[in-house]
């Protein structure tokens, strides 16, 4: 198990639930915008929200930003190690380093100190992408090993100055050399792990190479708290994530949407039904299982399985509520606002009852 650090009131590591976390990609100096984002993805499930700091007008808006949201906000650092500074003094409630560009044993000392004093966690961030050159193999080429070597150098360095609250990450876009670098830290280290595949691609491609790096490693019990990395809007990161931790049984929230593939026997347009439950939903909390199945052959075994389920038959349905029917014969262009109203009267009883699944 790996020790805890506590972000913002966060904590990370220690047996705790794995943390989800994202970051923007607006103008960090456009407090507004900025502040809105990291809204939509609190209210998408995000508990930890990181902002680039590219320049000193990003840093002076760092704390108009802390101010107006309710979730831990994490300076992204690179090169100026006055920027780190900067925002340690704006008040965020941790820092990101990476170690392939800000190289300086004095100024990351400095740094390191003023973290120290303020109770400011550190994550050592090591990327394939900008690993100093001599932590390259003689092609030039980043390696797991040479990403280890990378962060291991800033973690020493941290510790000398003080530092124990430090998390460590080591991502690259080749889900391989991800997996094999975490694996070589995690023996290394005591420290809590950041786990994500870097620059993974759109929602598509990204959500799948993130799901398969991410799911090997948290199978193995190695991470700590996770960004999927997506183009696009960062939302979808966060849906991404919580998907990844609930197949593996390690987070619930929301709706758990089991659908099944559909074939020459589906009697309803299920695929349409589904997308359109699931964007109906997106707002609810509660972890709640929704199986919307296309015919009898596994459907009525699949919604025994399930809080809410549908199973569809020549151009209507039957709504089932805990395996019991409690509508039956709707007609299929009723479908989506029953199975929604269910799920919200399932997810309202179980509020009032004060428990539930998950």
């Amino acid at each position: 198990m790996t020790r805890r650090v506590v972000v913002g009131g966060v904590p990370i590591g220690g047996g705790a639930p794995v943390v989800v976390q994202s970051m923007t990609n607006t103008n960090t100096a456009d407090v507004a915008a900025t502040v809105a984002q990291i809204q939509r993805l609190e209210a998408a499930g995000c508990e930890i929200a990181r902002v680039a700091v590219p320049d000193f007008a990003a840093a002076e808006a760092l704390p108009g930003i802390r101010r107006a949201i309710s979730i831990p906000l994490v300076a992204d650092i690179h090169f100026d190690y006055r920027l780190a500074l900067a925002a340690i003094d704006a008040g965020v409630d941790k820092l990101r380093l990476n170690p392939g560009n800000i190289t300086d044993p004095a100024r990351i000392g400095e740094v390191a100190e003023a973290a120290v004093k303020a109770a400011v966690p550190i994550r050592v961030g090591a990327n394939s992408g900008s690993l100093a050159k001599e932590y390259l193999d003689p092609h030039g080429r980043a390696t797991a090993a040479g990403m280890v070597e990378s962060a291991l150098r800033e973690i020493r360095l941290l510790e000398r100055h003080g530092v124990r609250d430090i998390v460590v990450s080591l991502k690259a876009t080749d889900v391989r050399m991800t997996v094999d670098a975490y694996r070589a830290v995690a023996a290394e280290v005591e420290y809590p792990l950041h786990i994500g595949i870097t620059e993974a691609g759109t929602a598509w491609e990204g959500a799948i190479r993130s799901a398969v790096g991410l799911g090997i490693l948290l199978a193995e019990g190695i991470g700590d708290t996770v960004r999927v990395s997506l183009a696009g809007d960062p939302v979808d990161e966060v849906r991404a994530a919580y998907e990844i931790l609930r197949s593996l049984g390690l987070r619930q929230r929301g709706v758990d949407l089991h659908v099944c593939p559909t074939c020459g026997r589906t009697g309803i347009d299920l695929a349409r039904i589904a997308d359109e439950v699931r964007r109906a939903l997106a707002d609810v909390v509660l972890p709640v299982k929704v199986a919307l199945m296309g015919c009898v052959v596994n459907g009525l075994g699949e919604v025994k399985g399930a809080d809410v389920g549908l199973v569809g038959s020549r151009g209507q349905g039957t709504i089932y509520v805990g395996g019991e029917p409690t509508a039956t014969a709707v007609p299929e262009d009723h479908l989506v606002d029953e199975v929604a109203a269910t799920v919200r009267t399932f997810v309202a009883r179980r509020v009032r009852e004060g428990g539930g699944r998950g």
